[in-house]
């Protein structure tokens, strides 16, 4: 009966242990020639780590001849980081020859940054392309121009540098301020490489995430004539001041013209007054006699 018991606590405690030790994942590790132990595993289990995920990542930098740990990665996974993603990321930036510590690449891919999108953007510079832009020149013609910027990542300021939207923004003004600046919108038309020259002098990358190599200029036009517009609402505006003071003008007259009126019939009803006295007067001295 002992015997019995002994054996059914035995296959119990077998199937707990089963049930939570990854046999083929610790298989799948061996084979590989991993270094990573069967207790290790466990703990994983325990901490809620995929462990095949760890030992998955660990077959793929040790392939690749990257030193990695599978505390390193377990770290990395327990603080919210995807290891399949820093480990991609890493192997390719060691076949590009792009220095990319393990260290960095999980800060970065900490800070929200896709990291494997950042080493094909070191290797592949990306285009982007601005809006149509509108800058006015100093003759008063407005100029419309679309600018494609050239830039790649830069592995050490994409934690804390500005994005896409912040190049998008200083090149933007670039191109308004150069315009701006130009005598004719003559000049732009005939050299429009003079803006993406003027802007890429600027240094506008600094403080962000890329390094811009090149700003072209795609397409530019010419848009209404401001100078002009504003002079027709000059116009149109000393029009209607000079025509209010004119109003006011005509008013004031009338006001003086109706006051005089007025003047004049009080003195014409002062004189009617004065002519109906004089026979009273009169018949007053008949009676006195005089």
């Amino acid at each position: 009966m002992n015997i019995i018991l002994i054996c059914l606590i035995a296959f119990v405690c077998f199937i707990i242990i089963a049930s939570l030790f990854p046999f083929s994942t610790a298989i799948k590790a061996g084979s590989n020639h991993v270094s990573v132990s069967f207790g290790d595993l466990m703990f994983m289990q325990f901490r809620g780590v995929k462990a095949d995920v760890i030992v998955d990542q660990l077959i793929s930098a040790k392939n690749s001849g990257l030193h990695v740990t599978a505390n390193e990665l377990e770290s990395h996974y327990l603080a919210g980081g995807n290891i399949a993603t820093v480990i991609q990321a890493i192997i390719q930036a060691k076949q590009a020859k792009i220095p990319l510590p393990f260290e960095k690449a999980c800060a970065i891919d900490l800070a929200g940054r896709d990291v494997l999108d950042a080493v094909n953007m070191c290797v592949n510079p990306r285009v982007i392309k601005t809006p149509l832009i509108g800058g006015v020149a100093k003759d008063g013609i407005q100029i419309k121009a679309m600018a494609r910027i050239t830039v790649k990542a830069d592995i050490n300021k994409l934690i804390g540098g500005a994005g896409e939207a912040t190049v998008i923004a200083r090149v933007a003004e670039g191109i308004c301020s150069t315009i701006g600046s130009a005598d004719s919108h003559k000049t732009v038309l005939k050299s429009p490489m003079l803006i993406s020259d003027t802007v890429l002098a600027k240094g506008l990358d600094n403080g962000t995430a890329f390094t811009i190599l090149s700003i072209d200029i795609a397409d530019v036009d010419v848009g209404k004539n401001i100078g002009s517009e504003l002079q027709i609402q000059k116009a149109e505006a000393d029009k209607n001041i000079a025509q209010a003071k004119s109003e006011q003008r005509k008013s004031l007259a009338i006001a003086e013209e109706q006051e005089m009126q007025a003047k004049v019939i009080e003195m014409q009803a002062k004189v009617i007054a004065s002519e109906a006295e004089v026979p009273l007067a009169l018949a007053n001295a008949l009676r006195a006699g005089v």
